[in-house]
């Protein structure tokens, strides 16, 4: 079922006031904390109240406000392009909002939503930097919560730096071809050597590197960064990961990183998929080391979100390699590989002390030869196994492993969809392992977890495997090693 956004009722705008008159009416803390909100802009504030309390009173001696001391009537809306009934009495904001309606003038009734055609925000201000936040009116004080985080977040050099990036937008866009060059200059601006000095308080020093990084033009190279999007959950990305996919001209993506992890890069970033999955290519990996290759010639920033961790069965190394090769710059950002989620959703220790200290990370196609690899002794001398992509290859596991030595009442955890909402998990043992060829209905990534320290995780909300032993000529893998 897609998922549904939800529909703002109110939409924001930033709407001009410089030299605009916006006016008040009211004389106590309603008037007040709205003259204070209103005082943050360039607007020509006009308060109109025959009676103003002492604190008012001040606010506008000191912020240069007018004041129409006078009772209220229509005229005073005069001119105004916002109107504040803040009375405190329902009856005579409801005149105030009526009044303002027949002038074409937009109206806010303090703590009256049913009267306002708009809502003040909770407002953090950095300018020309403003960030709002609004409920509709629904929950003021969350609103000024969000505000106080939010206003932690940024620094006070905000506001300045971005002034001096006003300064330099003619010259940028009359240098800088529009694209990747313009957007890297500005996304060094923000992030580099003028952020680090307007942080300082060095302004001077804040323009000279704005400067040095402009007039240096020089041809930007392409850079890759192999991004783990972790085992399905976008809040499981690294800080890291988010931050490149923001920054990113380009998105590579596996089948198997869900649309919701891709969502997470800009909005105007070029997407491409490039398959890899079972049974399922759309690409052959000589095929995408091509891709990043010629990307990262193009001068791109290009982000290739591989399931998982990219250096566990990623097969980051071949692609490491051609970059190497042909000289293009390169980082790998690890991600949450799914042995790790899975042992999470199972609240399984992977090590547990007094029972086993190692681990294997492997995949079931390692059986496939002839003779037994290294990892499936380590199994039997009591080391944790996290087998990758073995669904179907479930009856060698078993088989083998049992064949080698290790006990049938091993004990196992199959998870499908590691991290996700819709997961699935199973227990049981290693001679109910190949079941899980004939469970057709997992039709997503399947994480199998073998070993000792399985016992003590949490089986509470996971299926036995057991259930599935009825079907017999899967288990003929099993009972054939047995015997």
């Amino acid at each position: 079922m897609p998922h549904t956004v939800p529909k703002l009722n109110a939409f924001p705008v930033f709407m001009r006031v410089e030299g605009q008159a916006v006016v008040i009416v009211g004389g106590g803390e309603e008037a007040l904390a709205k003259a204070r909100l209103i005082g943050q802009s360039s607007a020509s504030l006009r308060i109109v109240a025959d009676r103003a309390e002492p604190a008012l009173l001040a606010w506008i001696s000191e912020n240069g406000a007018s004041r129409i001391a006078d009772t209220y009537r229509s005229e005073h809306l005069a001119g105004a392009v916002l109107v504040f009934a803040a009375t405190g009495d329902e009856a005579f904001d409801r005149r105030i909002a009526q009044d303002a309606r027949a002038k074409n003038i937009p109206v806010n009734a303090v703590d009256r939503p049913e009267l306002c055609d708009f809502f003040t925000p909770a407002l953090v201000n950095r300018a020309p930097v403003a960030v709002a936040i609004g409920t509709e009116g629904a929950g003021p004080v969350l609103a000024q919560m969000i505000r106080a985080r939010i206003d932690q977040l940024l620094s006070p050099s905000l506001g300045p730096l971005a002034a001096l990036a006003a300064t330099f937008r003619g010259a940028a866009e009359k240098l800088l071809p529009k694209g990747n060059r313009r957007r890297r200059f500005w996304a060094d601006f923000f992030a580099g050597s003028p952020a680090r000095a307007a942080e300082a308080g060095d302004l001077s020093a804040a323009h000279d590197a704005a400067s040095k990084l402009l007039l240096s033009n020089t041809a930007f190279s392409g850079h890759i960064a192999l991004v783990g999007a972790g085992p399905g959950a976008e809040d499981l990305l690294t800080l890291r990961a988010q931050r490149l996919l923001m920054e990113a001209d380009v998105i590579v993506f596996d089948a198997l990183v869900p649309e919701a992890v891709v969502a997470m890069g800009r909005r105007d970033a070029e997407r491409l998929p490039v398959g890899k999955r079972k049974g399922c290519h759309s690409k052959s990996q000589s095929e995408i080391n091509a891709l990043l290759v010629s990307l990262g010639r193009e001068g791109r920033r290009v982000v290739r979100l591989k399931s998982g961790d990219p250096l566990v069965f990623g097969r980051a190394g071949e692609e490491m390699a051609a970059l190497r090769e042909a000289g293009i710059s390169y980082e790998v950002v690890p991600g949450v590989t799914a042995a790790f989620a899975a042992a999470a959703d199972f609240e399984l220790p992977l090590t547990l002390r007094g029972v086993t200290s190692s681990m294997v990370f492997t995949t079931g196609h390692d059986l496939k030869g002839g003779s037994l690899p290294d990892w499936a002794k380590l199994a039997i001398s009591g080391a944790t196994v996290a087998v990758y992509m073995g669904r179907t290859v479930a009856a060698d596991v078993a088989g083998r492993l049992i064949e080698a030595g290790l006990s049938p009442d091993t004990a196992v955890a199959v998870v499908e969809n590691a991290s996700l909402v819709g997961r699935r998990r199973f227990h049981g043992t290693l001679a109910d392992l190949p079941s899980l060829e004939a469970r057709s209905d997992l039709t997503g990534p399947v994480m199998t977890i073998i070993g000792d320290a399985v016992a003590g995780a949490n089986f509470e909300r996971s299926e036995p495997l057991a259930a599935h032993r009825h079907n017999e000529a899967v288990l003929a893998a099993v009972e054939g090693a047995v015997s």
